[in-house]
This record gives structure tokens, sequence and C-alpha cells, in this order.
């Protein structure tokens, strides 16, 4: 197999690939999509269950998303993952949309059936598991500060921590407007006084060091489900100044496997942990939509390295 695909090779896959067994019919279109560590359980779970397929990395850019999407049912494949930049503009390539993705406005999981790509979210579902493994409490517990609530992971996590009830939501992205917007979407989910002192339950909040500091004296978890940290040259996601030991800190992002954020966290005394107990259980999850079945967990998570 290739390091990745591309759209050229899916337009002529029955000479790209005609040799390779198993045959690939479940893939990741991402850009960037080499760093994806979906492939490794997928592949896990597929062998495990005796399923006589396999998954691969393609990478596809934003203005190709389309033409490839409607490849897939004449290919034959099963069904696609979808990360970075393509969760929120595959929601709306789709025939049909679960009622979670519908929600969220973004999709990671396409299913392929009857010659139509039905679309679906697991991302909420996985971030929930993944908190509880990490940190061994629930989401309706916690008072929660989201770090990128304009992207598709972050529209996700947002709606899973209104559809369980957590005790505190402030959304935080670049462009405020969308915050907003997202804060207006789920404002009915947080009518309920909970929360006691001078807080909102429910708030959008500019991105300010000034702003940040009063909100993360009164949360207790915070999220970057931005793509900040993935690479080396990015800025840190935000001061270090203002991480606490009160704090658990997750970062979706697990490349590298100790973030700068976690490096962080760590530093200021916090309980820090990477995306890749997420990108786990969003992945049993996308497997078990795929086929019907439970997935293997144990033999995913041995894929990953993750203690059983």
């Amino acid at each position: 197999m290739k390091e990745f695909y591309t759209l050229a090779d899916l337009k002529k896959w029955k000479t790209t690939a005609p040799d390779i067994a198993p045959a690939i019919r479940l893939g990741i279109f991402g850009d960037p999509v080499a760093h994806s560590l979906s492939p490794q359980i997928q592949n896990a779970a597929l062998q495990a269950c005796g399923l006589d397929l396999q998954y691969a990395p393609f990478q596809i850019h934003a203005d190709e998303l389309g033409t490839a999407l409607r490849l897939l049912p004449g290919l034959g494949f099963v069904g696609v993952n979808l990360t970075v930049p393509h969760k929120v503009a595959a929601a709306g390539l789709v025939d049909e949309l679960d009622p979670a993705a519908k929600q969220a406005g973004a999709i990671n999981t396409i299913r392929v059936e009857g010659g139509k790509l039905l679309g679906f979210n697991t991302d909420g579902s996985g971030f929930a598991r993944a908190i509880r493994q990490e940190f061994s409490v629930d989401l309706r517990d916690l008072r929660v500060l989201l770090l990128g609530a304009g992207g598709g992971a972050g529209r996700a996590i947002a709606r899973q921590c209104a559809v369980e009830g957590c005790e505190r939501l402030v959304l935080v992205n670049r462009t405020f407007e969308k915050a907003e917007q997202l804060a207006d979407e789920l404002r009915s989910s947080f009518q309920e006084a909970r929360v006691l002192g001078p807080v909102a339950r429910l708030e959008a909040v500019e991105w300010t060091e000034a702003a940040l500091r009063f909100q993360i004296a009164n949360i207790d978890l915070l999220i970057n489900a931005t793509s900040l940290g993935m690479r080396r040259s990015d800025p840190p996601v935000l001061a270090d100044s203002l991480l606490a030991p009160h704090l658990m800190v997750y970062d979706t992002i697990y490349t590298p496997a100790r973030t700068i954020l976690m490096h962080a966290a760590v530093e200021a005394g916090a309980r820090a942990a990477n995306g890749l107990s997420m990108l786990l259980h969003q992945g049993a999850l996308s497997f078990e939509t795929w086929f019907d079945r439970d997935a293997p967990l144990e033999a995913m998570r041995k894929a990953l390295k993750l203690p059983l």
C-alpha cells in the first residue's frame, strides 16, 4: 500500500489497487492525512473480526471532496471517516444525515448503503467516553471551557456537553460570531440554573487573555478542539500562565503524543491527556456504524498501545 492515496488514484481505482489484498474498502479523507492513526486502529479491528478488508488514508483537498465522495458507491466502499478540514463541508454533500450529525452540522463518518452516502458524527459520543476514561468523571458533572467552538470537532463536543447536561459550558473561538451562534443554538439545553456565583451556565467569550483568565477560574475541564499544536511552528493555544492545578486539560490533538498544551498543563500541576482516547472511542463507534456489530475495543487499544 502507498503512504496515502489521492483523488487521482480513486478516479482510476481499478488500475490503482487491483492486486491489493485484502481489498481497500474503507478509509479516511483528510488534508493533511499522513499523520492519522485511524488506519492503524481500524485495520486492527478488521483483522480481529476476521473481515477481509483494508482501511487506507486518502489525501483529499477541500475542492476535491465532493468528487471523491461520489466515487465511493461505484467502487464498492463500505464507508470512510472524515478529518480536518472536511467535517463541516461533508455534511452538505451526503444524501442523508442521522439526527446527531444534523444537529452538529458536521460529520466524521460516512456509511455507503444502497448507493447512498449516509452521514454520522461519532466525535461527541467518543469524546464523552474519552473523558470518562482519562479522568474518571462524566461530562454532566463538569464545568467546561471549549477552545475551537467553530470547527467540526468543536461543534460535536459542544453539543455532547449540552446533551449530557454539563454544569457549565464556555465557548471560545477565534471568530467570536461562530461561538455566539453556537451558544444560541444550545441555549435551550442550559435553561436550568445549576451554577452558583457570578457566572452564566452558558457563555460565548472573546479569545483574549483577560477573558480566559476569569473563565478558567470557574471551570474544571479545558478542551483544545483547534488544530493548534499539530505543527512545531504553531503558537501556543493560550498563555502558560492561564493554566492552573485545579484543571483537567484535554487536547484533541494526538500528534505529537505530548502536545505543547499538555506539557504546559503538567508543568502547571494540572492533569492532561491527548486525543488518542477520543480517536479510539470515535473510531470504535464508526466501526459499529459500518458493520452493525460491537467493535473489538481491546484490539483497537492495543494498536494504539493504550492501557487495557
